[in-house]
């Protein structure tokens, strides 16, 4: 099978005579063999792992992403970001420690980000009602 994984900015993975892959979305952990049924997934934070030809493994570490399997013979990932590595203990302890501490500073900032909005909207709101009940409005 050939492997493709692919960020916005880089092809990280683009392998031919891969036999078997892992990888793991919302409902768990699930592998992909030559000859799979075309498949379309999203991954979690998670290592997608894959075995070559020549009887090696390979992992990547994938800040979520998209997998999807055409033709039983193609396999492609893509996903904002992703880390290639040999050794799944380090991948595991220190690229997806980060990943997932990148993604609670994302949801933080998104939730400060939406009550500055508020704050804003309300202020606006109050500037309005106040120029209403004097008369001095810019329509009136």
């Amino acid at each position: 099978m050939k492997l493709r994984i692919i960020t916005p900015l880089a092809v990280v993975v683009d392998v031919d005579g891969v036999v078997a892959l892992r990888a793991e979305d919302s409902s768990g952990s699930f592998g992909i063999l030559p000859r799979h049924a075309d498949f379309l997934t999203s991954l979690a934070i998670s290592v997608v792992s894959w075995k070559c030809t020549e009887g090696t493994s390979r992992y990547c570490a994938v800040r979520r992403g998209v997998l999807s399997v055409t033709g039983g013979q193609d396999i492609a990932v893509a996903t904002r970001e992703a880390v290639i590595g040999d050794d799944l203990a380090t991948l595991e302890d220190t690229v997806l420690a980060r990943f997932r501490a990148d993604i609670e500073t994302e949801r933080t900032e998104r939730v400060e980000s939406t009550r500055l909005q508020l704050a804003a909207i309300r202020q606006i709101m109050r500037h309005l009602q106040s120029d209403g009940r004097q008369g001095s409005g810019i329509f009136a």
